[in-house]
């Protein structure tokens, strides 16, 4: 049975039938024979409104293309004017077609009608329907009748409305608080509000009533579309990532860079992040989805290409945050015959070229505590202006400036907006005061300052209240120390330090101001933390740099800080070009799967710094650096890149003699080696992370907040539901099995019991574990190869994400010509089993 809703008409009985007639021309459309219900309204001016008719009609009795023609009238409709004919036709008081969805109508009479029609871009139209006595006796039947069907419409249904376009006033503040009186420019047409006098509407579609739209809905992920359409805020942050993604597409056509799209289909290689792989119908092969274009792009450099760029899309099978999504965009580049610096220069035009188009278009307004970009107000560009104008604090990347570079205090991230940063205190602090917050031998011991709005007792309440609540919060702390908090109390003995000792409390006071730390002023919250003395690892974040942030934040939405305008861009370099394989660093199914022991930090195709890093490569690997550079923003990496090994040789040194990769996943990389070996030139790299990017031009924390159409916290699209299950026909066509679960009896204590072969354990019979599953014995069935080694035989599957296939094939595998044998799944178990 389908049940579908028409519009309503004052007769539904009699006027139904119309819909279900037979146009000139139309052809049969072929129907099935099930029965159709149709329910409508009937109502009339002195009926019963809730009088319902009911028309059923039987599939069988109907003419084949009954269904379309009944709503024929919905695809056929008026072409809407351009916007360039606007102030023409409105000077000549012609009629204009304007299309969009009616807002919420306010009648303020019954012949006086107002009705906003949200058209999602410029101009502002409202349409005003009225009718007068006079209408009758000249005549004018059509606007009685427009008026009566505006009034029939449901609201935010989708219409098409004819009428006359009248400029409606508006009035325009001079910005006095700027030291500027002077009237605004004309405002162009398409920032002009209008009022459409009504002579003509037609919907196209309806509103269901059963869906409420109210102010303050906040619209689930399965209404998406809903939030788009009603949500004003996401809708424009969609329109202000478009805006910014168009004005970086043209800098850099006009900068000689060349968009080159590159395959989504690829093998997987063992770069470094998770990969998802998408098996074929050629039993035991699979593609893989690209972590980056890093090859490809390397590969258009070994061709001849000078400039590249591509918004890429990107795919990592890796633990999902605020910030990161399985799938994701890139703004990718790279440059040949140029060194990282060459490239730094071109992304600081590229960031800067961007500020300055958005200050032409847009305005930063404060709603609801986000900083929301709005399009095309007059009085929130001019003050962007102005502010431009004054000096880089509000809009301009101040910190921008080229060569600078940072390596802050074991943080990759700094966020410049503080006005300190950590400060190392180890050599202050007393041994005992140590032993009071760590058990860690010889540990670093580091202290950040926050200076608050707040008086000394308000102080106090916030840094309790944060810190007792710190464990309801997604923070998580390595547990290594605990971290000592203090209020500086000019009231107190030793102003409230005295947990240091009476030595190191004086030296903390007596402290004067550097560029990391301010002498110390009444109500000035200290936090100390103590952390392992072990060398800097790139992606790493110390506990005190998370506590320093959250508490930052947390101030900032407690009104305990003055929020800094200043973007604060930063360059930090200088990485360790490699990372040790442990569990907080290298998460498992990720690395090169070498056995030195550690892992690129970046991917193994990074260039070491300068000649002293190249040296120690073959002494002390750990200790050499990358030339690899991280562009920070307000403590938020939004992008990174480096420069690359472009001669064969020093790439398969590193691989095969540092790495200490095997050949097999050598060979996974032959192509570039190939192509480097063909006299690549010099060439270095950049990738945006544009999602990150966009949110935090935005204002916004999460990357959802400016993805159409986002994955969950668990990877899936709830909105269309996805991923699903496999069908049988598809795992059979794709040379899958469901993962079978066997059960084994007690083994019995009788002397004469013997156990059978199947249920003695073989070596290499151990079965791979899923992720957050207990291993699960396969009897009768070979280990499954994991990612990054050759498949054996044609009959064996391939992994999917999500699931351990088994091999359909009832023979053992035998391995190909050239083949490896299958490895034992210990190690495979241990790679599933860790957390990420």
């Amino acid at each position: 049975m389908v049940r579908f809703s028409l519009l309503k008409t004052r007769s539904g009985a009699q006027r139904c039938t119309q819909y279900f007639s037979l146009g000139p021309g139309r052809r049969p459309w072929q129907l099935s024979s099930y029965r159709i219900r149709s329910i409508r309204w009937a109502h009339d001016d002195a009926s019963d409104p809730a009088a319902k008719v009911e028309t059923s009609i039987s599939g069988t009795s109907m003419s084949h293309n009954s269904r379309v023609s009944a709503f024929k009238d919905f695809f056929a409709f008026d072409r809407p004017t351009r916007l360039p004919q606007y102030i023409e036709m409105a000077r000549e008081l012609k009629e204009v077609t304007v299309s969009g969805f009616l807002g919420k109508r306010r009648d303020t009479s019954s012949a006086l009608s107002f009705c906003e029609l949200d058209t999602f871009h410029k101009p502002e139209v409202q349409i005003v329907s009225q009718v007068t006595d006079g209408d009758d006796e000249a005549g004018n039947s059509a606007a009685r009748a427009a008026h009566a069907a505006l009034r029939a419409i449901p609201n935010y249904s989708p219409v098409v409305a004819t009428g006359i376009l009248v400029q409606r006033p508006r009035r325009v503040k001079a910005l006095k608080e700027f030291g500027d009186s002077r009237d605004l420019e004309p405002t162009p047409p398409q920032d002009r509000l209008w009022d459409l006098k009504l002579t003509s509407i037609k919907p196209l579609n309806e509103f269901p009533k059963d869906i409420i739209v109210s102010k303050d809905t906040v619209w689930p992920p399965k209404q998406r579309h809903m939030q788009m359409r009603f949500d004003r805020m996401f809708r424009d942050r969609i329109r202000f990532r478009d805006y910014i993604t168009h004005n970086a597409r043209v800098f850099l056509r006009n900068d000689r860079f060349e968009e080159v799209e590159t395959p989504m289909l690829f093998k997987s290689t063992p770069e470094g992040a998770r990969e998802f792989l998408v098996p074929t119908r050629r039993a035991g092969y699979a593609y893989a989805l690209p972590q980056s274009p890093q090859q490809y792009k390397q590969l258009l450099m070994a061709g001849g290409f000078r400039r590249y760029f591509q918004f890429a899309r990107c795919f990592r099978d890796e633990d999902l945050r605020a910030d990161r999504q399985p799938e994701f965009t890139q703004l990718d580049l790279e440059m040949s015959f140029a060194s990282g610096r060459d490239v730094m220069r071109e992304v600081e035009r590229l960031i800067k070229i961007l500020f300055k188009r958005i200050s032409g278009m847009f305005g930063w307004k404060k709603i609801n505590g986000i900083r929301h970009p709005v399009k095309a107000n007059p009085e929130l560009i001019k003050e962007a202006r102005l502010a431009m104008a004054r000096g880089p604090a509000t809009l301009a990347p101040d910190a921008l400036r080229p060569g600078r570079r940072l390596l802050m205090n074991f943080r990759d991230k700094p966020d410049l907006r503080m006005d300190s940063q950590i400060w190392r205190i180890d050599n202050l602090v007393s041994p005992d005061f140590v032993n009071m917050i760590t058990k860690l031998e010889q540990p670093v011991v580091e202290a950040a300052q926050f200076r608050l709005t707040g008086t000394v007792q308000e102080n106090q309440a916030f840094i309790h209240n944060f810190m007792d609540n710190l464990p309801k919060t997604p923070l998580r702390l390595s547990g290594d120390a605990t971290p000592g908090v203090f209020v500086f109390d000019e009231s107190k003995p030793l102003n409230g330090l005295a947990a240091f000792g009476h030595e190191a409390a004086e030296k903390l006071a007596a402290r004067e101001t550097t560029a990391h730390w301010k002498k110390l002023a009444n109500g000035d919250i200290i936090i100390v933390q103590a952390r392992k003395n072990v060398p800097f690892r790139g992606e790493s974040w110390t506990d005190l740099g998370k506590l320093q942030k959250a508490i930052y934040e947390a101030a900032l939405a407690q009104n305990l800080l003055v929020e800094k305008d200043n973007w604060g861009f930063c360059w930090i370099t200088k990485f360790p070009l490699f990372t040790p394989n442990e569990p907080e660093t290298i998460a498992a199914g990720e690395g090169q799967g070498g056995a030195a022991g550690f892992s690129s930090t970046h991917h193994p195709f990074t260039a070491p710094y300068g000649p002293r890093d190249f040296d120690l490569l073959a002494t002390d690997p750990l200790a050499a650096m990358a030339d690899h550079y991280d562009l920070v923003c307000r403590g938020v990496e939004v992008g990174g890149g480096s420069r690359r090994i472009h001669v064969a040789e020093m790439q398969e040194y590193v691989m095969h003699d540092v790495l200490q990769m095997t050949d097999a996943g050598m060979n996974q990389f032959s192509h570039l080696l190939e192509a480097l070996r063909a006299g690549c030139p010099p060439h270095a790299g950049f990738a945006f992370g544009w999602d990150r990017f966009m949110s935090l031009l935005s204002g916004v924390d999460s990357v959802r907040d400016v993805i159409a159409f986002p994955k969950s916290m668990k990877g899936e699209d709830l909105f269309v539901n996805s991923p699903t299950k496999m069908t049988d026909e598809q795992m059979k066509a794709y040379h899958l099995a469901p993962r079978r679960k066997t059960t084994f009896e007690p083994v019995s204590s009788s002397p004469d019991f013997e156990p059978s072969p199947s249920a003695i354990p073989v070596p290499g019979d151990e079965p791979i574990p899923v992720s957050g599953e207990e291993p699960v014995p396969v009897t009768d069935k070979e280990p499954v190869p994991v990612s990054g080694e050759e498949s054996v035989s044609s009959g064996e599957p391939v992994p999917v994400s999500g699931e351990e296939p088994v091999p359909v094939a009832d023979e053992e595998p035998v391995p190909g010509p050239g083949e490896e044998p299958v490895p034992g799944s210990s190690s495979a178990q241990k790679d599933d089993t860790t957390p990420a």
